[in-house]
């Protein structure tokens, strides 16, 4: 589910911003932005954003507001003034400008060097760095929750209609019996009627038997109601139900193409169709339930 959280906060005198946003995704995935100075946090924050958000693909931000530059970074004097002494020793030459650009010498390797907080410093900084970082997070599921209730009734509209086609199911499927007994008496007569013959009773009860056995759906209609049910239980739980719904789906769709397979009736078809367009709206809407 999408989301978006934000924080601020102070310590040391460098002040803080968070931004957590977060996108659908099947997996989950954490895209994490550091400055150079809080780069030794990158685990802590991976871990705290993997123990409240199991999917979506998050992207983690910590910008420093309000710094000077002697926080951020340092110049290594003693490099840049041996670097200026050696280029003063290259002998004046019609060929060789001898003008020296400060901004290129300060581009060379090592002489700009990150400032890095002593352990103490370090402490403080992932301390408050975490709190914000835990409102951000707060403020993002908060969004995603408000998402899930709307989700949540989708899903629920959807299943209530799966609802109604099944129950159309079972009730057709105990007239099939009786109406294939119809069609096979009314056939078997027309055959026999120029022969002067009659079949026995026996062997007509045997071949709808057959064919009783043959399409019987009862068990399927009993799991895909059953599947129903599981999908509500889950979407009322407060666990991370992502990947449980998504598997019920999976189960659901498995339950109603079997029954379009052993039932041979078209209206029983129709209503097997019609679950299906709803399963597979379920399947596409559950990719964005954590």
């Amino acid at each position: 589910m999408t989301g978006y959280g934000q924080a601020q906060g102070e310590v040391s005198g460098i002040s803080y911003a968070v931004e957590v946003k977060a996108v659908n995704n099947r997996y989950f995935k954490a895209i994490i932005k550091l400055p150079e100075l809080a780069a030794f946090l990158e685990e802590d924050i991976e871990r705290l954003l993997r123990a409240n958000l199991a999917r979506g693909t998050v992207n983690y931000a910590l910008r420093l507001k309000d710094v000077s530059a002697d926080t951020l970074f340092d110049i290594d004097e003693q490099a840049l003034r041996a670097v200026v002494e050696k280029l003063g020793r290259i002998k004046p030459s019609t060929d060789v400008n001898r003008s020296i650009d400060l901004g290129s010498l300060l581009a060379l390797p090592g002489i700009i060097r990150p400032v890095m907080p002593d352990e103490q410093i370090a402490e403080l900084m992932r301390q408050k760095v975490l709190e914000i970082s835990g409102e951000a997070i707060d403020r993002l599921k908060e969004m995603r929750a408000a998402e899930g209730a709307a989700l949540e009734a989708d899903l629920k509209k959807h299943c209530g209609i799966i609802e109604q086609d099944l129950q159309r199911i079972r009730a057709r499927s105990e007239a099939v019996l009786q109406e294939y007994a119809k069609r096979l008496q009314k056939r078997v007569d027309e055959l026999l009627a120029h022969a002067e013959l009659k079949l026995d009773e026996e062997i007509l009860a045997r071949e709808v038997a057959i064919f009783a056995e043959r399409s019987d759906i009862s068990e399927e209609i009993a799991r895909l109601d059953s599947h129903l049910q599981q999908f509500a239980q889950s979407c009322e739980a407060n666990d991370q139900a992502g990947r449980r719904l998504d598997f019920i789906g999976q189960e659901m769709l498995r339950e109603a193409n079997t029954i379009a397979s052993k039932a041979s009736d078209s209206e029983i078809t129709r209503c097997v169709v019609d679950i299906k367009c709803q399963v597979e709206r379920i399947k596409e809407q559950v990719q964005n339930v954590e």
